[in-house]
């Protein structure tokens, strides 16, 4: 591990060990600085616009306009992007960061409102102050506990082990690193394949009932494991599907990762071409339609324990 390294575990409510690096502060910064030079290009183009329309609509009006246009453009924006792309901005996806929930679930929009509005008291308020309250009457003592304010909030990653501002604590989240690696590319060019690319890189191929056996949640609990997880976790989640799905020729661990990658490139495609038809598996509990056809009244039963949701794997 580098200098500078953190690492973190937590466990998914598949019962699966996660291991996540926390983003370092530059890097956090650097995304910051990039979606809000995102967010001012902009503000400028909005400003632009009620300028041109300031004869018309009058000065104070367009003001009022251009600042409810400018809180539009931080907030939603963050909130926007990182439900949208599961906890990337754009200056995170540049970076290579993503936003995750602490304690392993999927990110709530509570805990990414939550994390976004709390940006506001600790980056924009402040800088608000301190570009408006300057020359007027004891505007300097008030740019001064602004600037205070916010050199505390900004550094507070600083002085917690976990590098969590105030927004990360009370939303519950972390911000890891979650750049590309080659198994993330194998990825990528697995996914080609079953969308009508090249099958070379293709090692193990799966039967429709493999396929059948898992869904959605499963899919991106798995594109999880494969991008942030250690290899005893891989192993683990590799030898529970080997033997849900009914693999039955023994694997060794240098196949470990090959396998995962081109069982969720098979399971992507398939849930995907489901998905063209009107199928949508939300998880493994919903029957597929060969398992309807089959269906012997038992429901779920097929599919598992619903209630426990350690049993995702098994």
């Amino acid at each position: 591990m580098a200098a500078g390294e953190t690492l973190r575990s937590f466990e998914t409510p598949e019962g699966v060990a996660v291991v996540v690096r926390l983003a370092d502060l530059g890097s956090r910064a650097t995304a910051l600085l990039l979606d809000v030079l995102i967010i001012v290009a902009a503000s400028v183009a909005a400003l632009s616009c009620v300028l041109a329309l300031a004869p018309v609509i009058g000065g104070a009006l367009g003001m009022a306009i251009f600042s409810l246009i400018s809180m539009f453009l931080r907030t939603p924006y963050f909130l926007f992007f990182e439900l949208r792309w599961q906890g990337q901005t754009p200056g995170k996806r540049r970076m290579g960061l993503r936003v995750v929930d602490r304690r392993g679930g999927a990110l709530s929009v509570r805990a990414l409102v939550a994390r976004n509005l709390l940006r506001e008291v600790e980056v924009f308020m402040p800088l608000a102050l301190l570009a408006t309250l300057p020359g007027q009457t004891g505007g300097a003592w008030v740019s001064l506990a602004a600037l205070g304010w916010l050199g505390v909030l900004t550094l507070l990653p600083l002085f917690n082990r976990d590098r969590l501002r105030l927004g990360d604590m009370v939303g519950g989240t972390w911000v890891v690193s979650a750049k590309r690696q080659t198994l993330e590319r194998d990825l990528a060019i697995g996914g080609r394949a079953f969308a009508g690319g090249p099958e070379a890189a293709t090692t193990f191929r799966f039967d429709a009932a493999a396929l059948d056996v898992y869904g959605i949640r499963e899919l991106q609990v798995l594109e999880q494991v494969l991008r942030e997880s250690t290899l005893e976790s891989r192993r683990e989640v590799c030898e529970r599907i080997r033997v849900k799905i009914g693999w039955r020729a023994p694997l060794a661990t240098a196949d470990v990762d090959r396998f995962l990658a081109d069982y969720y490139s098979a399971l992507r495609g398939h849930l995907e071409r489901l998905a063209l038809f009107g199928e949508r598996r939300a998880d493994k509990f919903a029957l597929s339609p060969r398992q309807r056809g089959r269906d012997d009244g038992r429901g779920a039963a097929l599919g598992g324990n619903p209630r426990d949701p350690r049993d995702a794997w098994r």
